[in-house]
Protein backbone atom coordinates (compact mmCIF):
# COMPACT_ATOMS: atom_id res chain seq x y z
CA UNK A 1 0.00 0.00 0.00
CA UNK A 2 1.31 3.64 -1.12
CA UNK A 3 1.13 6.37 0.46
CA UNK A 4 -1.79 7.87 -1.96
CA UNK A 5 -3.63 5.13 -0.75
CA UNK A 6 -3.05 6.05 2.60
CA UNK A 7 -4.78 9.51 1.82
CA UNK A 8 -7.21 8.10 0.16
CA UNK A 9 -8.84 5.80 2.69
CA UNK A 10 -8.10 8.33 5.01
CA UNK A 11 -10.30 11.31 2.84
CA UNK A 12 -12.89 8.61 2.24
CA UNK A 13 -13.63 7.49 6.00
CA UNK A 14 -13.61 11.53 6.84
CA UNK A 15 -16.07 12.24 3.90
CA UNK A 16 -17.98 8.79 5.15
CA UNK A 17 -18.17 10.56 8.83
CA UNK A 18 -18.99 14.20 7.66
CA UNK A 19 -21.51 12.66 5.78
CA UNK A 20 -23.14 10.49 8.42
CA UNK A 21 -23.16 13.71 10.80
CA UNK A 22 -24.96 15.93 7.80
CA UNK A 23 -28.25 14.30 8.72
CA UNK A 24 -27.94 12.79 12.18
CA UNK A 25 -26.81 15.79 13.74
CA UNK A 26 -29.90 18.50 15.64
CA UNK A 27 -28.34 21.53 15.07
CA UNK A 28 -28.62 23.02 11.41
CA UNK A 29 -25.85 25.28 11.66
CA UNK A 30 -23.36 22.22 12.78
CA UNK A 31 -24.99 20.03 9.62
CA UNK A 32 -23.94 22.78 7.14
CA UNK A 33 -20.08 22.99 8.47
CA UNK A 34 -19.97 19.13 8.41
CA UNK A 35 -21.11 19.10 5.06
CA UNK A 36 -18.43 22.57 4.40
CA UNK A 37 -16.47 19.34 5.77
CA UNK A 38 -17.65 16.87 3.20
CA UNK A 39 -16.66 19.16 0.31
CA UNK A 40 -13.62 19.55 1.80
CA UNK A 41 -12.39 15.90 1.79
CA UNK A 42 -14.45 15.01 -1.38
CA UNK A 43 -11.57 18.06 -2.88
CA UNK A 44 -9.32 15.89 -1.57
CA UNK A 45 -10.28 13.10 -3.33
CA UNK A 46 -10.26 15.17 -6.44
CA UNK A 47 -6.90 16.29 -6.37
CA UNK A 48 -5.59 12.40 -5.78
CA UNK A 49 -7.19 11.90 -8.97
CA UNK A 50 -5.22 14.81 -10.85
CA UNK A 51 -8.38 16.71 -11.21
CA UNK A 52 -7.39 19.81 -10.00
CA UNK A 53 -9.80 22.17 -11.68
CA UNK A 54 -12.99 20.02 -10.39
CA UNK A 55 -11.22 20.42 -6.70
CA UNK A 56 -10.80 24.13 -6.86
CA UNK A 57 -14.49 24.52 -8.61
CA UNK A 58 -16.09 22.27 -5.98
CA UNK A 59 -14.16 24.33 -3.12
CA UNK A 60 -14.94 28.02 -4.99
CA UNK A 61 -18.22 27.51 -5.78
CA UNK A 62 -19.86 25.14 -3.33
CA UNK A 63 -17.71 25.97 0.32
CA UNK A 64 -17.13 29.68 -0.45
CA UNK A 65 -20.35 30.58 -1.81
CA UNK A 66 -23.46 28.59 -1.61
CA UNK A 67 -22.65 26.98 1.90
CA UNK A 68 -21.73 30.42 3.07
CA UNK A 69 -24.66 31.55 1.98
CA UNK A 70 -26.78 28.97 3.27
CA UNK A 71 -24.99 29.64 6.74
CA UNK A 72 -25.84 33.24 6.73
CA UNK A 73 -29.78 31.98 6.05
CA UNK A 74 -29.88 29.08 8.70
CA UNK A 75 -28.31 32.00 11.23
CA UNK A 76 -30.29 34.68 10.48
CA UNK A 77 -33.57 33.01 10.65
CA UNK A 78 -35.18 32.17 13.55
CA UNK A 79 -35.41 27.97 12.55
CA UNK A 80 -37.80 26.13 15.26
CA UNK A 81 -36.05 22.94 15.67
CA UNK A 82 -39.21 20.91 17.22
CA UNK A 83 -41.03 21.72 14.29
CA UNK A 84 -37.98 20.16 11.70
CA UNK A 85 -37.96 17.22 13.69
CA UNK A 86 -41.89 16.51 13.27
CA UNK A 87 -42.77 13.68 11.35
CA UNK A 88 -38.97 12.31 10.69
CA UNK A 89 -40.22 8.61 11.55
CA UNK A 90 -43.08 9.14 9.03
CA UNK A 91 -40.94 9.76 6.15
CA UNK A 92 -37.92 7.03 7.16
CA UNK A 93 -39.20 4.03 5.06
CA UNK A 94 -39.39 5.93 2.37
CA UNK A 95 -35.96 7.44 2.75
CA UNK A 96 -34.64 4.06 3.70
CA UNK A 97 -35.95 2.46 0.08
CA UNK A 98 -34.52 5.57 -1.69
CA UNK A 99 -31.17 4.67 0.23
CA UNK A 100 -31.10 1.22 -0.63
CA UNK A 101 -32.01 1.52 -4.26
CA UNK A 102 -29.01 4.04 -4.55
CA UNK A 103 -27.00 1.61 -3.11
CA UNK A 104 -27.71 -1.20 -5.54
CA UNK A 105 -27.13 1.38 -8.43
CA UNK A 106 -23.60 2.18 -7.17
CA UNK A 107 -23.30 -1.18 -6.41
CA UNK A 108 -24.22 -2.32 -10.39
CA UNK A 109 -22.23 0.54 -11.31
CA UNK A 110 -18.38 -0.57 -9.66
CA UNK A 111 -19.03 -4.24 -10.44
CA UNK A 112 -19.47 -3.20 -14.78
CA UNK A 113 -15.99 -4.42 -15.67
CA UNK A 114 -16.16 -1.42 -18.30
CA UNK A 115 -15.51 0.53 -15.37
CA UNK A 116 -12.53 -0.86 -13.65
CA UNK A 117 -9.50 1.04 -13.51
CA UNK A 118 -7.00 0.45 -16.46
CA UNK A 119 -3.57 1.33 -16.29
CA UNK A 120 -2.23 4.84 -15.95
CA UNK A 121 -1.29 6.90 -19.11
CA UNK A 122 1.46 8.90 -19.41
CA UNK A 123 0.77 12.60 -19.81
CA UNK A 124 3.04 15.09 -21.21
CA UNK A 125 4.30 17.89 -18.89
CA UNK A 126 2.32 20.45 -20.48
CA UNK A 127 -0.91 18.42 -20.35
CA UNK A 128 -3.52 20.87 -18.84
CA UNK A 129 -6.45 18.71 -17.51
CA UNK A 130 -8.98 21.94 -17.13
CA UNK A 131 -8.51 22.44 -21.18
CA UNK A 132 -8.97 18.82 -21.87
CA UNK A 133 -12.40 19.12 -19.66
CA UNK A 134 -13.06 22.32 -21.48
CA UNK A 135 -12.69 20.38 -24.93
CA UNK A 136 -14.82 17.12 -24.49
CA UNK A 137 -17.43 19.65 -22.46
CA UNK A 138 -17.92 22.19 -25.47
CA UNK A 139 -17.68 19.56 -28.17
CA UNK A 140 -19.15 16.26 -26.98
CA UNK A 141 -21.22 16.94 -24.59
CA UNK A 142 -22.74 20.77 -25.79
CA UNK A 143 -26.03 19.77 -26.09
CA UNK A 144 -26.25 18.66 -22.42
CA UNK A 145 -24.41 21.71 -21.35
CA UNK A 146 -27.01 23.80 -23.06
CA UNK A 147 -29.80 22.10 -21.29
CA UNK A 148 -28.49 21.95 -17.83
CA UNK A 149 -27.77 25.56 -18.35
CA UNK A 150 -31.66 26.29 -19.62
CA UNK A 151 -32.85 24.30 -16.66
CA UNK A 152 -30.71 26.35 -14.61
CA UNK A 153 -32.31 29.53 -15.54
CA UNK A 154 -35.43 28.42 -15.76
CA UNK A 155 -35.28 27.30 -12.26
CA UNK A 156 -33.45 30.65 -11.30
CA UNK A 157 -36.66 32.21 -12.93
CA UNK A 158 -38.77 30.17 -10.81
CA UNK A 159 -37.48 30.95 -7.45
CA UNK A 160 -37.26 34.69 -8.09
CA UNK A 161 -41.44 34.38 -9.07
CA UNK A 162 -42.14 32.16 -6.01
CA UNK A 163 -40.55 34.98 -3.74
CA UNK A 164 -42.29 37.77 -5.49
CA UNK A 165 -45.28 38.69 -3.10
CA UNK A 166 -47.16 41.66 -4.06
CA UNK A 167 -48.16 43.73 -0.77
CA UNK A 168 -50.55 46.62 -0.93
CA UNK A 169 -48.35 48.56 1.58
CA UNK A 170 -45.15 48.05 -1.06
CA UNK A 171 -44.18 50.62 -3.24
CA UNK A 172 -42.22 49.78 -6.38
CA UNK A 173 -41.40 52.10 -9.50
CA UNK A 174 -41.79 51.37 -12.97
CA UNK A 175 -39.14 53.07 -14.91
CA UNK A 176 -40.62 52.40 -18.18
CA UNK A 177 -43.38 55.03 -16.97
CA UNK A 178 -40.83 57.16 -15.01
CA UNK A 179 -39.07 57.70 -18.71
CA UNK A 180 -42.88 58.76 -20.12
CA UNK A 181 -42.96 61.27 -17.47
CA UNK A 182 -43.98 64.98 -18.49
CA UNK A 183 -43.63 68.26 -17.18
CA UNK A 184 -47.35 68.66 -17.06
CA UNK A 185 -47.66 65.24 -15.37
CA UNK A 186 -46.09 66.10 -12.28
CA UNK A 187 -46.06 70.00 -12.02
CA UNK A 188 -49.11 71.93 -11.18
CA UNK A 189 -49.39 75.73 -11.74
CA UNK A 190 -51.76 77.38 -9.33
CA UNK A 191 -53.01 80.72 -9.28
CA UNK A 192 -53.82 81.71 -5.35
CA UNK A 193 -54.75 84.99 -4.06
CA UNK A 194 -52.40 87.45 -2.08
CA UNK A 195 -52.46 86.58 1.63
CA UNK A 196 -53.40 89.90 3.50
CA UNK A 197 -52.92 90.20 7.29
CA UNK A 198 -55.62 90.95 9.17
CA UNK A 199 -55.48 94.12 10.98
CA UNK A 200 -54.50 94.69 14.23
CA UNK A 201 -57.50 94.68 17.01
CA UNK A 202 -57.79 98.11 18.46
CA UNK A 203 -58.20 97.86 22.66
CA UNK A 204 -61.89 98.61 23.92
CA UNK A 205 -62.11 102.20 26.21
CA UNK A 206 -61.83 101.65 29.52
CA UNK A 207 -65.37 102.08 31.57
CA UNK A 208 -65.32 104.64 34.37
CA UNK A 209 -66.14 103.50 37.79
CA UNK A 210 -68.88 104.94 39.65
CA UNK A 211 -68.11 106.93 42.53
Amino acid sequence: MIFTDVVFYVLAAILLFSGIRVITTRNPVHAALFLVLAFFTAAGIWLLLEAEFLAIALILVYVGAVMVLFLFVVMMLDINLDKLREGFWEYLPMAGLIGLLMVVEMTLVLADKNLQPSQAVELPANYSNTAALGKVLYTDYLLPFELAAVVLLVAMIAAIVLTLRERKDNKSMNPSEQVKVKRNDRLRIVSMPAEVEPPEPVPAPAKEEKK
